[in-house]
């Protein structure tokens, strides 16, 4: 039983879940950074708030509607993903793309003598393969 839990824990996906979570952490703070420092004081500065969940908000029969707290989230949301992308995806991408180039074996010439003694060996195979009369 402890044999089975020890090969599960030391799968690489296990292990790559981990750091991805630890590392998609520590990116939360970066981007919490990011909407505190910049995003939400541009928006403060644009509309007089300071996020735009209390903007376009109505109320009907008591109901509060707010079209800003979904804006809000979709910004979020976009903002993550473009920092995602712009950040990890793409120069992982593009590290693949170099390193699938630099794996691919150019295509070697064969070298004169080496031919020569290929077409002798080929021969060598037809004339031993033929009956003899």
């Amino acid at each position: 039983m402890l044999a089975g839990f020890k090969a599960f824990i030391m799968r690489g996906n296990v292990v790559d879940l981990a750091v991805g979570i630890v590392i998609g952490t520590a990116f939360a703070a970066v981007v919490t950074g990011l909407l505190d420092g910049i995003i939400n004081p541009l928006i403060a500065a644009i509309f007089g708030k300071p996020d735009i969940s209390d903007v376009w908000s109505f109320e009907i029969n008591e109901s509060l509607f707010s079209i800003g707290v979904f804006l809000n989230a979709v910004l979020n949301f976009l903002i993550v993903a473009a920092a995602l992308y712009f950040v990890v995806v793409m120069p992982l991408n593009k590290l693949a793309e170099r390193r699938a180039r630099g794996q691919e074996p150019e295509p070697e010439e064969i070298p004169q003598d080496v031919a020569l003694l290929t077409e002798i060996r080929d021969l060598l195979a037809t004339q031993s393969d033929r009956p003899r009369s």
